[in-house]
């Protein structure tokens, strides 16, 4: 157990007072829930919870954890698999109690709040029948993962979350309110591409939507035996290339007790060939046709609320997690083997994925000045690992890294910082490319010279 921090009565009752929302300490009830977070393996004691309701109490509470002399972290949907919206012994911001979501559909923008996942996020779209592309998962906090550039299901057709920012609110290090947006703070608003939270704590977002009137998706489910086969000819469609519209994944995992999954499948491991398509059922069936003629052993095609999708494959909190990710220049027959092999060997049963995703489309052609260098790879390999027991941990992170050591050959060295854990400065250095890093440090000195937004994928200011 970390050593605690004792922080004043008197300065948390003047903490307790400024704010609208409530402060917790480990001894309040709360306090456990408060600090949990999706990964299992996080366990984190902060001094001082901030559950901050309006902008004005961020204010307070980042000013209060500079004078006490806390480090300071920030929580928004708390699902960074390193743990960053947690520390021992200091204060959290957390933002949760900020998730409002107004969508805007004359303007096709939405503003969503610091502390919004993207279940508020698509369920406040649906209903004008527009969105913009978020996280594979409901429970992921709009904030952390746009800001890191912003991968998801609909980033062929509409390009990364980020590329579609418009502008941002943030409270910095010194306490002070700052709007960014192409016009004001233009070097801010370049560095929230991609840059994470170094920069303050992100109060609200601006985000331009995009009509999505139709979608769909196949779920392709192969045998272990017919998985090869399957990812070649997945492969060979996106190659092709595939629709802007279609995106997806190919994810080897154990087949879960569900309706359309044969009998004798359930908690085998398998190959799930997914096509996600921005569009009308019949383009996606003319999309998966060379999949579907390789006769898979499930298969589900059919379309459905987006916001319904963006929850259907949902990890729930508290297991174990360990992932990482490499971004390669090509897909050849020898990766699909090493790719394959490594499916075969994945830990199981438990909650591991492993998973491929064709890139491409509005990625590849979307803005490169943004500091995203791994945007322009064709795919990703992301073994994400999931499980239970902590006997199995040594195990499960060494099967990740396996993953990536086999994918090496292929790998581009840059990577979506999002997907990955604590790996060093190195390799944040290479998810941002060495000149943006050096151009972000400057940022980084402008708004943030103690570097008080440390528990991130650190941008260490500029001396």
């Amino acid at each position: 157990m970390a050593p605690r921090t004792l922080v004043p009565d008197s300065a948390l009752a003047g903490l307790r007072e400024d704010l609208a929302g409530e402060v917790l300490v480990p001894d309040d009830p709360g306090y456990d829930a408060a600090r949990t977070v999706f990964n299992g393996m996080i366990d984190r004691r902060p001094a001082v919870v901030a559950q901050c309701a309006t902008p004005e109490d961020v204010v307070n509470a980042v000013l209060f954890g500079r004078e006490a002399g806390l480090p300071v972290a920030v929580r928004g949907g708390g699902h960074s698999v390193a743990g960053t919206a947690l520390n021992d012994g200091g204060l959290v911001v957390d933002l949760r109690r900020m998730h409002a979501v107004v969508a805007d559909p004359e303007h096709m923008t939405v503003r969503v709040g610091g502390g919004a996942t993207m279940a508020h996020l698509d369920r406040a779209c649906q209903p004008f029948h527009v969105a913009v592309t978020g996280g594979r998962a409901s429970t992921t906090g709009v904030g952390g993962f746009a800001l890191g550039g912003g991968s998801g299901w609909l980033e062929r057709r509409f390009g990364l979350a980020c590329d579609n920012l418009l502008s941002a609110e943030l409270v910095t290090a010194e306490g002070r309110h700052v709007h960014a947006d192409a016009e004001e703070n233009p070097e801010l608003f370049w560095a929230l591409h991609g840059g994470g939270g170094n920069f303050g704590v992100v109060t609200s977002l601006t985000l331009r939507v995009h009509e999505l009137p139709e979608f769909c998706f196949a779920l392709l489910m192969f045998t272990p035996d017919a998985g090869p086969d399957a990812v070649r000819a997945y492969r060979d469609v996106f190659d092709a290339p595939a629709p802007d519209a279609a995106g997806g994944a190919v994810l080897c995992l154990t087949a879960p007790p569900e309706d359309f999954v044969p009998p004798e499948l359930v908690g085998t491991p398998v190959y799930v060939v997914l096509t996600t398509y921005a569009g009308p059922e019949e383009e996606l069936r003319e999309v998966v046709a060379p999949l579907l003629a390789l006769g898979p052993a499930a298969t589900v095609v059919t379309e459905i609320p987006y916001a319904d999708f963006q929850c259907m494959l949902d990890d729930p909190p508290g297991q174990r997690n360990y992932w990482s990710a490499e971004y390669l220049d090509a897909f050849p027959d020898e990766a699909v083997e090493r790719f394959c092999a490594r499916a075969a060997d994945m830990p199981v049963p438990t909650g591991t994925q492993h998973l491929v995703f064709p890139m491409g489309g509005r990625v590849a052609d979307g803005p490169s000045a943004y500091p995203l260098p791994w945007r322009t790879a064709p795919w990703a390999v992301h073994p994400f690992g999931v499980w239970e027991d902590p006997a199995d941990d040594e195990r499960a992170i060494r099967w990740v890294r396996d993953v990536r050591a086999d994918m090496r050959p292929w790998a581009i060295g840059a990577v979506y910082l999002n997907f990955i854990g604590s790996e060093g400065a190195d390799r944040v250095a290479a998810g941002l490319g060495a000149e943006n890093a050096r151009r972000l440090a400057g940022v980084k000195a402008a708004y943030d010279p103690e570097n008080v937004f440390r528990f991130n994928h650190n941008i260490v200011p500029a001396a």
